[in-house]
């Protein structure tokens, strides 16, 4: 299989690649909160060996043991939510990843507990995709609103699946 490095070519794959791929950034972005390697691969049934021939770029040997880099350039195909919908972006920055994923985080939270504070940060924050292309985050309370009760947003929803 072959890093893909283009929303194009995530797109060409099988939905098998396509999801052996997710899993490799899954496994380093999970490395980062101090797991090893091998738990974090065990934890998205990938085998220790396929995320580092894969996620190579994002792996420094640290004592022995892979260890992830502070950021790093893999594609990752993310849900977002924009003032236009919610849409389908690849981006292949790390802190776009983490950026989308706290957005998401903050949405829930306000959703289920009604606490919109962690919605604030958010306020006005732009995703950048591989394009370059910059996409504003919704925080809207009565648009969010809105599409919670249509069944637009659910947990489910943050994850990537289907064409762009």
């Amino acid at each position: 299989m072959k890093r893909p490095i283009t929303a194009r070519q995530y797109y060409a794959m099988s939905q098998k690649e396509q999801e052996t791929w997710d899993s490799v950034a899954h496994v380093i972005s999970r490395m980062r909160d101090r797991v090893t390697l091998a738990k974090a691969a065990k934890e998205f049934n990938i085998l220790p060996s396929t995320v580092v021939e894969l996620g190579r770029p994002a792996l420094r040997i640290r004592n022995g043991r892979y260890v992830p880099t502070k950021t790093d350039h893999l594609l990752r195909v993310l849900n977002a939510l924009t003032v236009e919908g919610k849409k389908e972006i690849a981006t292949r920055d790390s802190e776009q990843a983490s950026l989308v994923g706290g957005h998401w985080a903050a949405v829930q939270r306000y959703l289920q507990t009604g606490d919109d504070s962690a919605l604030l940060r958010f306020k006005g924050k732009r995703v950048t995709d591989a394009s370059g292309k910059r996409h504003l985050l919704l925080t809207d309370l009565k648009e969010l609103d809105r599409q919670a009760s249509a069944g637009v947003l659910s947990f489910e929803s943050m994850y990537a699946g289907g064409a762009l």
